[in-house]
Formats: C-alpha cells, sequence, structure tokens
C-alpha cells in the first residue's frame, strides 16, 4: 500500500509545481501586457496578504495593488517582466515555498532582484500569500 502513496505524492507534487510554475507564467505575460489587475488574480484577494519590499511589510490585496500602480504607473514603467524561477518546494498538499530571480527590461534600464513566495492552495486554487521581493 505504501508503494501505491508514494508514486500518487510524487505525481501530484510534479503536477502542482507545473500549476505553481504556470501561474507565475501568466503573471509575467499580464505584468509585460501592462494588465496589473490580471498580474493580481495571482495573488490571494484578502485582507491578510502580505507583501515585503524595501520599505518593510504591506498587507492586503488592494494595497499590494495600490502600491504596484503607484509605483508602476504605465506600460513603460512596467516594461517587460521575466522570472527565473530557481526552486519550487511543494511543502504540503496545501503549501509550497518558491525562490526566483526577476528582471524588468525598459527602455532605459534593467532593475532586477530576487523574491521569495509562499503559495497556500485555497479553494483549490494556488495563490500567493506572501511575497518578499527584493
Amino acid at each position: 500500500m505504501i508503494l501505491l502513496f508514494i508514486p500518487i505524492v510524487g505525481f501530484t507534487q510534479s503536477k502542482d509545481v507545473a500549476v505553481i510554475k504556470n501561474l507565475l507564467n501568466t503573471q509575467a505575460k499580464a505584468w509585460s501586457a501592462g494588465n496589473l489587475e490580471e498580474f493580481m488574480d495571482g495573488y490571494w484577494k484578502s485582507d491578510s496578504l502580505m507583501f515585503i519590499g524595501k520599505n518593510g511589510p504591506k498587507y492586503g490585496w488592494q494595497t499590494t495593488l495600490d502600491n504596484y500602480k503607484k509605483s508602476y504607473p504605465d506600460k513603460s514603467a512596467m516594461g517587460q517582466l521575466n522570472f527565473n524561477i530557481i526552486k519550487v518546494e511543494v511543502l504540503s498538499p496545501t503549501s509550497a515555498f518558491v525562490i526566483g530571480r526577476w528582471e524588468l527590461e525598459r527602455e532605459k534600464d534593467k532593475p532586477s532582484g530576487y523574491y521569495t513566495l509562499l503559495l497556500k492552495k485555497i479553494k483549490g486554487k494556488w495563490k500567493i500569500v506572501a511575497d518578499h521581493s527584493s
């Protein structure tokens, strides 16, 4: 019985990793298209969403969206977003941890940094519940 369970767990984790990578790729495409609302679909729509940036932790989905709009007021400021996913670790059937590098390609510069994400499976869908980007 245990031998049957191990392959199922491995398959489920592989499927979850693929779904999480797809979520991040969808976010990058939405960002690059200038669509912040679609980009935010990857986040947990809750006042408990935590985003940690250079100014420390901020809470809430709407706060995060408002901060993005303030920092990136138009498509040229947003540029083209590329994610380099370094590691996706499924911690349990309902939680995962991601480490990666982000890079914006804009007309005049190319800022970049690293991110760590905590994702939870909420109502059957993976959502980012904590984002630490630098």
